[in-house]
C-alpha cells in the first residue's frame, strides 16, 4: 500500500461555522455538547499547528499552538482548554478558524449539540487554503 504524500492534505485549512453549543439540555445528561477538531498527519514528522479565531464583535485570537504526533489522529475538544492550547471558546458565540501548519494535514470539524430532544451532530471536512 502506497503511503500518503505530502502533496495529499494542505498546510492551510478554514472552518467558517463555529459556534460551541451548550453542555447539556438537562441537568445529569450523559452527553456533553461540544465541537472538536481532528487533524490528520500521514507524514513522519510531527505537524506544528497555530490556530486563529476570528469572532463577529471582537478581534481575533491568533497563534494557539498544538501538535499532531507523525503519522497519527488528533481530536481536540474545543470546549476543553486543555485540548485547545489553553484557550477557553465562549459558548453560544459564533466564530470561525483558520488553521496553518508547518506541513501537510487533513482537517475535519463535528459538532454535537444536545439542547434538543433528536441530539444533533455535524461533521464537516475543511475547506482547504492554497497552502
Amino acid at each position: 500500500m502506497n503511503e500518503i504524500k505530502n502533496s495529499d492534505g494542505s498546510r492551510t485549512w478554514y472552518i467558517a461555522d463555529g459556534w460551541l453549543p451548550s453542555k447539556n439540555k438537562e441537568k445529569g445528561a450523559n452527553l456533553e455538547g461540544h465541537e472538536a477538531l481532528m487533524a490528520l498527519n500521514c507524514n513522519k514528522d510531527e505537524a506544528k499547528i497555530k490556530i486563529s479565531v476570528f469572532f463577529e464583535d471582537k478581534d481575533p485570537i491568533e497563534n494557539i499552538s498544538l501538535i499532531v504526533p507523525p503519522r497519527r489522529i488528533k481530536c481536540f475538544r474545543l470546549d476543553r482548554p486543555e485540548d485547545f492550547g489553553g484557550f477557553k471558546l465562549k459558548r453560544l458565540s459564533q466564530y470561525a478558524l483558520k488553521i496553518e501548519s508547518n506541513i501537510e494535514v487533513i482537517v475535519q470539524y463535528g459538532r454535537m449539540d444536545v439542547t434538543q430532544p433528536n441530539l444533533a451532530y455535524i461533521g464537516l471536512m475543511a475547506y482547504p487554503g492554497n497552502g
